[in-house]
């Protein structure tokens, strides 16, 4: 949908007040208790990791995606708040953990002082990030899906096990590049580009694990009014 008018910041914060912002909460020792408490019941399942690394990066990125749209710095801003917290519902369970997450980031972020606008429109960003049940209906929500499913890198891969035994380790440590590329001329267009090692794993194991995300990452960019584009080894996937 294309905007015919600017898009509106969320409601601004209280005078004299100054905003929370991602590098802020980062360092805060309830946001790490948090995000390192979902980090560590994942491994004890054997996930790829999920702790400051992943969720910092699909933090900048999710601002990256939305400031080099044009929008407004705070709606930035608050996409950086829900890359930063989006996880955390997996300290209770992996199962419904965007929708626990969604409540908890609410609860934490209203006690730090988030007003509640802003604290909601982050909840709703959480709550839907999922690609199993996740909808993107708002600039904020669409930014964070498309910077957490771009994040598939050999970093993720924890030291443990034999990655040829799991394919999820295996197409993480295949990854040898992940980025987010946004243009603007002369379409919008949200382009993941990968960069994978095709003797760790095959471009068909890839969309084996990752179909049902590309799926979600399309509908994001739709709600961001643009088209998206996968490029694994220089080779645009259509």
């Amino acid at each position: 949908m294309r905007h015919s008018k600017p898009i509106q910041d969320p409601k601004p914060q209280t005078p004299g007040l100054t905003a929370l912002r991602a590098q802020d909460l980062a360092k805060h020792p309830k946001i790490l208790k948090l995000i390192e408490s979902a980090d560590a019941q994942l491994a004890s399942l054997g996930y790829t990791e999920h702790g400051l690394r992943h969720t910092s990066w699909v933090s900048k990125r999710a601002g990256a995606i939305l400031r080099a749209l044009g929008y407004p710095q705070r709606m930035v801003e608050l996409a950086e708040i829900a890359g930063l917290l989006h996880d955390i519902g997996n300290l209770i369970n992996r199962e419904a953990h965007a929708q626990t997450g969604a409540i908890l980031a609410f609860q934490v972020l209203t006690e730090l002082g988030l007003p509640f606008e802003e604290a909601v429109e982050i909840m709703r960003a959480i709550g839907n990030h999922h690609e199993e049940d996740g909808l993107p209906a708002t600039p904020i929500s669409a930014a964070l899906i498309l910077a957490d499913k771009a994040d598939v890198h050999r970093s993720r891969v924890r030291p443990i096990g034999d990655i040829r035994g799991d394919i999820h380790d295996r197409v993480n440590y295949a990854a040898i590049s992940s980025k987010v590329v946004v243009k603007t001329h002369p379409e919008r267009v949200i382009i993941y580009d990968l960069t994978i090692d095709t003797e760790i794993a095959s471009v068909m194991e890839y969309f084996q694990i990752f179909l049902s995300r590309m799926l979600i990452a399309a509908k994001a960019a739709k709600v961001l009014d643009a088209k998206f584009e996968l490029y694994i080894n220089q080779t645009k996937m259509t």
